[in-house]
């Protein structure tokens, strides 16, 4: 079943609520919900999680343990996909937001030379911004919906698939 492949690969629980940036959520991070490996929470946790990972800004994991709290999803499986965004993944993907922010908003994609100065960082930053975050916002939705309902649909397929071989054993 699903759940076995995904528990090899979870941190336990006690770890996460020991963690030091976890920490003030405290009691909350006690409920049931947040540890289950059910179809409904890991859903939900890739739901959480590749929304977080498509957000152009830092601590995404924690606003992945925390919308985990509200989604009541898997918290270990929401914090693990934020690391879908690592520093190999990032250029790519946060600059495929951009472009996508850039055609939904009708501006056109500034060509920028890279010059590291706090200069032509902050003048480049202010000139991509609001695109960026209106691509990212975008991207992670349609993404994490599209991530929601596959993960829905291989888990019923693979419990219908793990119940016909047994019927038929």
């Amino acid at each position: 079943m699903p759940r076995k492949i995904i528990k090899r690969f979870m941190p336990n629980e006690s770890s996460l609520r020991n963690h030091k940036h976890l920490s003030w959520l405290g009691r909350h991070l006690h409920d049931p919900a947040l540890w289950h490996l059910t179809r409904k929470s890991v859903a939900k946790a890739f739901l959480v999680g590749v929304f977080c990972a498509f957000l152009p800004v830092p601590m995404q994991m924690i606003i992945a343990a925390v919308l985990s709290l509200f989604a009541r999803s898997n918290m270990p499986i929401s914090i693990g996909l934020v690391w879908i965004t690592n520093p190999l993944t990032i250029p790519p993907i946060f600059y495929f937001s951009y472009v996508v922010g850039t055609y939904l908003l009708g501006t056109p994609i500034l060509d920028m030379e890279l010059e590291f100065s706090y200069k032509a960082l902050s003048h480049d930053l202010s000139a991509i911004w609001w695109p960026l975050i209106t691509g990212s916002l975008f991207c992670g939705a349609i993404f994490s919906v599209i991530a929601y309902f596959s993960v829905s649909f291989l888990w019923i397929w693979r419990v219908r698939k793990t119940w016909s071989g047994r019927r038929k054993s």
